[in-house]
This record gives structure tokens, C-alpha cells and sequence, in this order.
């Protein structure tokens, strides 16, 4: 199978949203967000995931996509995989360093505006969030504010990858490698940290692990007895001779 990876374009969004939602379907957080999957709306997710890539890629923030360069056919784990040409099959979206002493530019400003626009719109096309309990996501919020406050004390900044997703058909095959590593070496070259967090344990951790990532803090987002815990890793630069 013959994968590459580019930066992302906007004709990509909807096969970059599918290639999250099937990532992340079984993804502790998710499930702990969505508690009720009755009222999940997949839908009115689809259309936020677009929404927050937009902002991304308005923002100028890097992401990358995989996608499948030809159609192909092989068999994995005693399955037959048909691709074709064109899919998205991996998703990675790294927000770039920002200095603590650097203010908000305008333009971030007003595209998060333009984001909580289209979100408003998004509640009453779709009658709602789609199934996002709020509090919870409010407690997340907090929750990994107070770990970056502790565990962020680069004043340079830190890479931070937000989003890693790799379709289940093309796992374990150094998708997700590929897709961390560009933005990776440019933290090298420019001897700065990574940061990432991950609700998924095992495998990710030791994965990352694999990448150069530490495992630094476990934080838990707790809503009265159900609680999700979150991986908190960062990756140091390797300064290569």
C-alpha cells in the first residue's frame, strides 16, 4: 500500500473528520464525553470536527494528512484492505510553540470567534450538541489547564500535538510515526519540547514511548464516580551530530 503524507487541504476536511470519528470511536475520553450514546449525533459531530479544522487550518496550525496514492489491496490480520486512491487515513494536528510572555495575534482572536460562530450555528441546525455532556467537557478543560500550568514550564513554548488519529485499517504500519515525525524533527532543528496527552494508556503510551515521548503526569478528569485518566507526555529534543 502506498501511503504519503501532505499537509492538509481543505477538499480533505470530511475524509479528515471520518478518519477521526473511526479513531476515536472507542477512545476513553470520547466515551466519556459522549456518556450517553443515545443522544450521540454523529452528524452534528462531523460538522464540529470540520468546524475545528477549518479554524486550523485558518489558524496556519500544522496538520497533516495520510492518503492512500493508489488503489491497492493486501491482506492484514488475515483481512482484505481496499483503499482508494485518495483516502485519508491518518490525521495529525500539532498546534506550533507560543512563547508565554506572547499575546493572542488578532487573527487567532477572530477566527475563534468565527469558530464559536459556526458552533452556535452548528446547535440549532442539529437541535444541540450532538451528545457532548458540557459538564464534563468543562471539567476537561480545567482539568488539563491546571497540567499545563504544572507541567509547561518551557517559557519558549511546547509543540503540542492535539490530535493523532490512524484508521484502523492502516494500523501498524508507521502511519502514526510518519505523521509525528516532520513535525518532530522540526523540534529538534529547533531544540524545542513536545507535549501530547493521550486518555488511551495501553498501547499509546508505550508507543510514544518508542517516539522519544516521557510519560511526566497522569491527571484525571472525574465527574462523580466515573473518571477518565489522561497521559501526560513530553518529548525532549534530540540534537543529532
Amino acid at each position: 500500500m502506498s501511503i504519503e503524507i501532505v499537509p492538509l487541504a481543505e477538499t480533505d476536511i470530511p475524509g479528515a473528520v471520518e478518519c477521526v470519528q473511526k479513531a476515536f470511536e472507542d477512545d476513553p475520553y470520547f466515551c466519556w464525553a459522549f456518556d450517553d450514546p443515545s443522544q450521540f449525533n454523529k452528524q452534528r459531530n462531523a460538522a464540529s470536527l470540520a468546524a475545528h479544522f477549518q479554524y486550523g487550518l485558518n489558524c496556519g496550525c500544522p496538520i497533516s494528512v495520510a492518503k492512500v496514492t493508489r488503489a491497492s489491496s493486501e491482506t492484514k490480520t488475515n483481512r482484505e484492505i481496499r483503499l482508494p486512491p485518495g483516502s485519508v487515513v491518518g490525521v495529525g494536528w500539532w498546534y506550533s510553540p507560543k512563547a508565554a510572555s506572547t499575546t493572542q495575534t488578532w487573527s487567532v482572536w477572530a477566527q475563534e470567534w468565527i469558530l464559536s460562530f459556526r458552533q452556535l450555528l452548528n446547535n440549532i441546525r442539529f437541535f444541540g450538541r450532538g451528545g457532548l455532556n458540557i459538564r464534563r467537557y468543562w471539567i476537561w478543560k480545567q482539568v488539563q489547564h491546571e497540567a499545563h500550568i504544572s507541567l509547561w514550564d518551557d517559557p519558549r513554548g511546547y509543540h503540542f500535538c492535539n490530535v493523532l488519529g490512524v484508521s484502523s485499517e492502516v494500523r501498524g504500519m508507521g502511519v502514526g510515526k510518519k505523521l509525528m515525525e516532520s513535525v518532530m524533527d522540526l523540534a529538534d532543528q529547533e531544540g524545542m519540547p513536545c507535549y501530547l496527552e493521550s486518555s488511551k494508556g495501553y498501547p499509546n503510551v508505550q508507543i510514544y514511548e518508542k517516539m522519544g515521548f516521557h510519560l511526566v503526569k497522569e491527571i484525571e478528569c472525574a465527574d462523580g464516580p466515573d473518571v477518565c485518566k489522561i497521559y501526560c507526555m513530553i518529548r525532549y529534543p534530540t540534537f543529532k551530530i
